[in-house]
């Protein structure tokens, strides 16, 4: 990258012993900043062991690698973040990239004509071009505002992720992108679904043990309950995310986890925050996604026969 221009748009992902996922990652940012001078690629490492680190140090001559003692979950991109100084932040994971130049072109545009808007989220996609579904996201392809974003394809505001405090540490997966998505919207911010910036999502199995499906969603979807929703709804979600959560150990055979889960969920201290009537509405979609009647409701659907 060409430094004698300050860049618009500071790509950070991160990698961990995921050597093939992180290779195809990197080649495709290389093809699409090769020749810009606006745009910086930042590759943090949780301390792989795979040959990962060793990789990324191969490349430092046109990306900036920062480099982790142990894996800090998501603590290691908040790192990353921190050496970004591009006005905007893309966010990806080590098995996710663009689909095209296009959509680093229209991040940037979207984010300056549009003061109003802190997040783009982007369309995720399969390498087939499919659109992966996520109760994130808006249902249709069609551009607007959106609850949340996706945490393998989204860009915002730099100076709009620091004052937020970047992604919340202790979660260390999963959930942080609805901590994140609930502090821009009280920051005054949208989120803007644009399925024009596009992201493929290989959807790497590696690394991703049955446990952390348990543990992390059960544990940090009540931390963000118990922070932000009042009683006596606040009693119903979790009553219902701990349903879920146990569906899944059961499924999985975690029960250990499971048990670790609850008993986290309610020893941290959380001190509730109060959030705006509207905003609530805005949180409907959380809603929906952590009631049980919502979650049976829409399963049952599902199965009933089309006429």
């Amino acid at each position: 990258m060409n430094t004698d221009c300050q860049p618009k748009l500071s790509i950070v992902f991160l990698n961990y012993n995921r050597l093939a996922e992180t290779q195809r990652t990197v080649m495709h940012l290389r093809s699409f900043v090769a020749k810009r001078n606006d745009i910086e690629v930042i590759a943090v490492d949780n301390a792989s062991i795979d040959g990962t680190r060793a990789y990324l140090r191969s490349n430092a001559h046109w990306l900036t690698v920062v480099e982790m003692d142990h894996n800090m979950g998501i603590a290691g991109l908040n790192e990353g973040f921190k050496h970004a100084i591009g006005d905007y932040v893309l966010v990806l994971d080590d098995d996710s990239h663009p689909h095209d130049e296009a959509t680093l072109d229209i991040l940037i545009a979207c984010l300056a004509a549009r003061p109003e808007v802190g997040v783009v989220a982007c369309r995720i996609e399969s390498p087939g071009g499919q659109p992966v579904r996520t109760w994130h996201l808006p249902r249709t392809d069609r551009s607007g505002t959106s609850m949340a974003f996706v945490g393998c394809g989204f860009a915002i505001r730099r100076k709009l992720f620091e004052r937020v405090g970047w992604y919340p540490e202790r979660f260390f997966l999963y959930q942080n992108e609805i901590e994140v998505a609930i502090c821009v919207m009280r920051e005054g911010y949208q989120i803007y679904y644009e399925p024009r910036c596009r992201v493929v999502h290989w959807e790497s199995t590696t690394g991703r043990a049955s446990w952390r499906q348990v543990f992390f969603p059960t544990r940090n979807t009540i931390w963000i309950i118990r922070k932000y929703f009042p009683f006596p709804g606040a009693a119903y979600l979790i009553f219902s995310r701990l349903c879920m959560g146990f569906i899944r150990a059961v499924q999985s055979g975690e029960f250990k986890w499971y048990y670790k889960a609850v008993k986290d969920a309610f020893g941290e201290l959380i001190k509730p925050e109060v959030l705006p009537q509207s905003l609530y509405k805005g949180l409907s979609t959380f809603w929906e996604q952590n009631s049980l009647w919502h979650q049976l409701i829409e399963r049952l659907s599902r199965q009933r026969p089309k006429s």
